[in-house]
């Protein structure tokens, strides 16, 4: 990674600082923002071809891996009620997979701390996962290789190869083919957030709903835009503003109509583009500094069209070692 205001891609998962195995570690992994989400109709093998670019943001997920007899999930932070503490986690299912790799039991305790929005289209629990492979790594002193930890990555979900890679990327497949995107400086966003989220799965269907009827027509491209990647390549907040692009954005809005007046407010406080993030339900707002991000936000709050709102930052790194008790 180059310096301040350099180009710079996705670096490596992990920490570059020798670990010692057998003490807690604390790992950190940004939700993120899809720049553009373009997807396919539905293939005859059940499947969506997907086209995404993504970029990770300052809001993040933290993951503590502790010792333990066996395996444990705590939660805390907000909606941590919404979140499992069971088998069923992904950051539990990523501890099992990195025991089995490393040839070991599955002896740690994870407490992960919310930062990101629960089913917000922002891939909080994408980043616990990967969080959860990097601690559960450092923790058992597996040595696993760039590769492998992306092989498992990939096992867990389709965004969770991008919550270790970070930065910004493009992804293909079903989004977890990775491949990093030069970008220069930093993206700043507003966010509204809401409450009740919104199944990844129903805005799918609702989306093969609107292209059975022919309301929504077949867009798909299989290479993201050679504007939006000029861009990003220039650090031009106001050009990436106008490739902002989600397919999924209008089913999203059939499912929850009010997402329109959110992104209006947004961009009436001058936005330079306004997006639905992934499968929604948060409202994503690009904006020209930080201090117009909090802008937006006080705009989204004073309009009561969002239950809460955030700023952040873009084009931040993936899944790292943030501590390792002495």
């Amino acid at each position: 990674m180059t310096g301040r205001g350099g180009l710079r891609a996705a670096d490596e998962p992990g920490s570059t600082a020798p670990l010692a195995p057998g003490r807690p570690v604390v790992v950190r992994a940004p939700g993120k923002v899809n720049l553009a989400l373009q997807v396919s109709p539905l293939g005859a093998d059940g499947y969506h071809r997907v086209l995404s670019v993504f970029q990770a943001v300052s809001l993040v997920e933290e993951v503590e891996a502790s010792p333990a007899d066996g395996l444990s999930l705590t939660v805390t932070g907000p909606q941590a009620d919404a979140v499992p503490a069971d088998e069923t986690n992904i950051a539990w299912r990523a501890a099992v997979l990195v025991a089995e790799r490393a040839g070991v039991d599955p002896d740690v305790h994870l407490h992960l701390r919310k930062g990101v929005p629960v089913a917000g289209g922002m891939a909080g629990g994408s980043a616990d996962g990967a969080a959860a492979l990097v601690a559960c790594d450092a923790l058992w002193g597996a040595g696993l290789s760039r590769d492998e930890l992306h092989e498992l990555a990939g096992e867990l979900g389709s965004d969770v190869p991008f919550a270790l890679l970070g930065h910004t990327a493009v992804g293909t497949g079903r989004g977890h083919l990775v491949t990093p995107a030069m970008t220069r400086g930093e993206f700043c966003w507003a966010f509204g957030l809401r409450i009740d989220g919104m199944s990844t799965a129903g805005v799918y269907s609702t989306f093969d709903d609107l292209q059975r009827a022919g309301t929504l027509a077949d867009s798909f491209d299989e290479e993201p835009s050679t504007a939006m990647m000029h861009a990003l390549r220039a650090g031009d907040a106001h050009a990436l503003g106008a490739c902002l692009r989600n397919d999924l954005e209008p089913a999203a809005l059939e499912m929850a109509p009010g997402l329109g007046e959110t992104m209006e407010v947004a961009r009436s406080a001058g936005a330079l583009g306004v997006v639905v993030s992934g499968s929604g339900p948060t409202v994503a707002a690009l904006a020209r500094s930080r201090q117009h991000a909090l802008a937006i936000a006080a705009a989204m709050t004073a309009a009561d069209v969002v239950d809460d709102v955030a700023t952040a930052v873009g084009n931040v790194p993936g899944a790292r070692v943030v501590s390792q008790p002495a």
